[in-house]
């Protein structure tokens, strides 16, 4: 956004070129250009390369789990297939020849080393930080079925644990689970890849000599390129020459085109939809607005999490459960003179009590809520901000380019002789046409919308400070503020007057329309309420949230707006440095406050709130104060917000619950508790059960996906 007075709308004397006072909003054009790399050759960053760099996968690739995962599948058949133990589960012999008995053992060992190998790695380093959790957990589950299994294979102890099969399983498996999470993990990055590849590869440069073809990487800051139509911007940069409607739904989520004429910025990625413009390049690779998007994800995704420190907790609590258990099991069955029996159900209650869906239950919700948010122009740089969005008491939002469009829109015509409204606005309209200022193109706006048809004007003056003048119809006719009444001697008819003095009360902006030294009537102008705003006040109101609004605006316009859109509480004629003083009042009365604003001159309101939320920032993602950006206008985005918050909570915790609770009453089935009642657990339905409890805990967060959250489906 401009840099607009937001504090206050001057006295009707002090106005400016034509007694307007309505700050201008730009639409979320300032885009200062924070981008993406261009990748050279067009070179795709798939989430299937997604390294991770912190917990219990650091430096592990999706693509790594993904290939161990088929290379360990594919040698589990045979190992299944000549398993004793799985032939006699299905009644069938395994075929004998020389060496037959070995295809088991030595093709286990390469699962067990080569498939197993990134949870021995892991279950290491957490030995070592002395933070046990998952990876020792399963690595100490494969380990012992390994020891346990060559026992048997070499006849050591006359075991009879022939565990080759569950072991190529169990690490199939956990390959499969940890394949999934960090695919999931990295999806919401991997939406985010997506607009990376939106780059074009090349770009048409304008030289002196004509144009050239050349990579995008190759583009400097103050190159000129052209771009055209339904091609996509190589680079941030603004219009030199033309102007074209261009789709920016990548960036901010909104679907109408956006007009970009010669001076309006223009961002990476978008499409030039019908014409073909020049551009000076302004930003170029890492300085780019998607650059900028995509380190913001990457920030989310490492940002911390109450949600996962408690998941890592229950996987501490669970490897201490599991361990103590299997030791209690070990030293039970040997005390029941069983050594085999002994073996067989610590393996089971170790292999039982990898709380693998426990790893996917909360890093799932996070993921898909991450890239749910995403592609509904919701960027969440904090994930605390999100868990913390359910338990908001109140939303406090600026008025001025949030509730409000920012842009003076027509609200009343009056004529003198109580004639038609709709000929003076076309007369006013004639002679504010040729005028660029805001409210002049609101007036002409106005008229259009009505379908009136506008006479010709000639002879257009602009009066500094005073209004304009044209000659409609061989008759002088001028528009203008009170400055004009005063220089042409003139006073309103009581009637008229009455009308005006009300408008301006409720803040509005009030224009004379004068046929030489008569008064025909008058238009007043007001910064339009975005109509999405009163969907979103009722909305959350629907949810048992407070709407508060602030401005800098003096009381009877903020009145007027608070009245409008029924919102609860109203902070007016609030200096931006004292806009925080507000927030701390609100959490004094111990209130949850969500700060909504447009982050221009808000940072310590947004730093000071539960949850900052800058709204139309458009591609402008430096809003370091902000723990959630929206990149569009929609006000209704912060409901989609609300509604994800919930959701994301109560999927956390169903996984959470579901994946311990399901560990608890596996682990004294598997240490056979129940053996005297013929119950017992083999290593084999251990696993299985575990993969269930896998497969359930990645469906249940798939749910998520159903949350509607495209602000325009609020309700």
């Amino acid at each position: 956004m401009a840099e607009h007075d937001h504090h206050h709308h001057p006295s009707p004397d002090s106005e400016t070129e034509r007694g307007a006072t309505i700050p201008q909003q730009s639409g979320g054009a300032t885009m200062t250009a924070h981008g993406h790399h261009a990748h050279p050759g067009g070179h795709d960053t798939r989430d299937d390369h997604a390294v991770h760099s912190h917990g219990q996968h650091a430096g592990h690739s999706t693509a790594m789990f993904k290939d161990r995962f088929w290379l360990t599948l594919a040698l589990s058949v045979p190992v299944v297939y000549f398993s004793p133990m799985f032939g006699h589960l299905l009644g069938y012999m395994p075929p004998v020849f020389p060496g037959s008995a070995w295809i088991p053992p030595v093709l286990g060992t390469v699962i067990f080393l080569y498939g197993g190998m990134p949870f021995l790695k892991g279950g290491l380093n957490e030995l070592k930080s002395r933070q046990p959790g998952m990876m020792l957990l399963i690595s100490m589950a494969i380990t012992v079925a390994f020891a346990a299994s060559w026992a048997t294979s070499l006849r050591i102890g006359n075991f009879d644990l022939d565990f080759w099969w569950e072991l190529a399983l169990l690490v199939a498996i956990m390959l499969l689970g940890h394949w999934i999470e960090m695919r999931a993990l990295g999806s919401a990055q991997g939406a985010l890849d997506a607009l990376a590849a939106l780059l074009p590869d090349e770009a048409e440069r304008i030289t002196a000599t004509g144009v050239e073809t050349v990579p995008v990487s190759e583009l400097k800051t103050g190159d000129v390129v052209l771009v055209r139509s339904g091609a996509r911007m190589p680079a941030d940069g603004t219009i030199a020459d033309g102007r074209a409607e261009f789709d920016e739904s990548m960036i901010t989520g909104e679907s109408k085109t956006v007009l970009r004429a010669v001076g309006d910025p223009v961002v990476a990625g978008t499409v030039a939809t019908d014409n073909t413009v020049r551009v000076t390049v302004t930003a170029v690779g890492d300085d780019t607005a998607l650059a900028g998007i995509q380190r913001l994800v990457a920030e989310a995704q490492a940002s911390s999490s109450k949600a996962q420190a408690l998941a890592d907790r229950a996987a501490a609590f669970l490897f201490y459960f599991a361990t103590i258990a299997g030791v209690i099991t070990f030293i039970a069955w040997i005390l029941l003179g069983s050594l085999p029996e002994a073996v067989t159900r610590t393996v089971t209650v170790l292999v039982i009590a990898c709380p693998h869906a426990l790893g996917l239950a909360i890093p799932l919700v996070i993921a898909i809520s991450t890239e749910q948010a995403a592609r509904a122009g919701v960027l969440i740089k904090n994930r605390i901000a999100l868990e913390r969005m359910r338990t908001i008491d109140v939303v406090l939002f600026d008025k001025t380019g949030t509730l409000t469009k920012g842009e003076p829109e027509v609200r009343n015509t009056a004529t003198t002789d109580g004639g038609a409204s709709d000929e003076l606005l076309a007369l006013a309209a004639t002679v504010e046409s040729d005028s660029e200022h805001p409210v002049a193109r609101a007036i002409v706006r106005a008229a259009k919308e009505k379908g009136l048809k506008l006479p010709q004007a000639t002879g257009f003056t602009s009066m500094t400070g005073r209004g304009v003048r044209a000659m409609v119809d061989g008759r002088t006719i001028q528009v203008g503020g009170p400055a004009l009444l005063r220089e042409l001697g003139l006073t309103e008819p009581e009637a008229l007057a009455g009308l005006t003095r009300e408008w301006m009360g409720r803040g509005a902006a009030v224009l004379h329309v004068v046929d030489g030294d008569r008064i025909l009537g008058a238009v007043s102008l007001e910064d339009a309420i975005r109509p999405e705003s009163r969907q979103a006040v009722t909305a959350l109101q629907s949810r048992g949230i407070k709407v508060a609004m602030i401005t800098g605006d003096a009381t009877q316009v903020a009145k007027a707006v608070g009245e409008e859109l029924n919102i609860d509480e109203v902070f007016a004629e609030v200096l931006p440095a004292d806009k925080d003083k507000k927030v701390a009042e609100l959490q004094g009365r111990g209130l949850k406050v969500a700060m909504v604003g447009d982050g221009v001159n808000d940072s310590p309101a947004l730093a000071r709130s539960e949850v900052g939320i800058a709204i139309g920032a458009g591609t402008d993602v430096a809003m370091e104060s902000a723990g959630v950006i929206l990149a569009g206008n929609d006000t209704r985005a912060v409901l989609s917000m609300v509604d994800l918050s919930r959701a994301s909570y109560t999927k956390m915790w169903q996984n959470l619950v579901w994946a311990t609770g399901y560990n608890v009453l596996a682990v004294p089935l598997a240490a056979g508790v129940l053996a005297f009642a013929g119950i017992v657990l083999s290593p084999a339905a251990g696993a299985v059960l575990m993969s269930v409890s896998t497969i359930v805990v990645a469906l249940n967060a798939q749910l998520l996906r159903r949350v509607k959250l495209n602000p325009s489906q609020v309700r």
